[in-house]
């Protein structure tokens, strides 16, 4: 359930305040941009399917019951904007997506990308900056559900009942999908580092 306070901005914005929907646009617009950046790897792209993601909470926000929080919802029209987007660019090369991109974007920091949980020692590779790398080179070999799933999990910090609701599968599903991504993860970063990987 939503907090009080993003409970009333929500009800005001159901209500047509506008200010209200600004609001709640401003609180999680770098959010909703940080999922893009890591589905698309574009900036432009990101950019265009955050405003297509804020323009759709905007036309069903009338529809919204408070039956889960406010962001879960956010991030589920997310996900699907950028699962959709995907879809129709399949055909289209695809731009890298490397450190620089991610520091424009401003969604993650120096350790955000680099969970223990994965069992990573970045002290063990060839730097910090080279591990970051890697690991988004890695990413993008893994499909489409696993690298959402990670990026829900290891960027944004959902829990698995977050997950499920977002991803509109069962925690069952949750569970199984994140531990076949890490695995993936892992062998795909170790094809990189080779035996400088350690893992937990």
């Amino acid at each position: 359930m939503a907090d009080d306070k993003e409970r009333q901005l929500v009800e005001r914005a159901q209500d047509g305040d506008r200010q209200a929907f600004q609001q709640l646009v401003e609180t999680y617009q770098r959010k909703v941009y940080g999922i893009c950046i890591g589905m698309l790897k574009d900036p432009d792209d990101s950019k265009d399917v955050s405003q297509e993601v804020f323009i759709k909470v905007y036309r069903y926000l009338d529809k919204f019951n408070f039956e889960s929080s406010f962001y879960t919802w956010l991030y589920r029209i997310t996900v699907n904007k950028c699962i959709d987007f995907i879809r129709k660019q399949k055909r289209k090369s695809e731009v890298d997506y490397d450190d620089g991109i991610l520091r424009e974007g401003d969604v993650a920091g120096d350790d955000e990308l680099l969970p223990s949980r994965l069992g990573i020692n970045p002290d063990r590779v060839y730097g910090r900056k080279e591990l970051r790398k890697k690991m988004l080179e890695a990413l993008e070999t893994l499909t489409e559900k696993h690298r959402t799933i990670l990026i829900l999990r290891e960027v944004e910090g959902l829990s698995y009942e977050e997950m499920a609701e977002v991803l509109g599968v069962s925690k069952g599903t949750v569970m199984s999908r994140l531990y076949h991504a890490r695995r993936y993860f892992q062998d795909a970063v170790k094809d990189y580092v080779g035996d400088k990987l350690e893992v937990g």
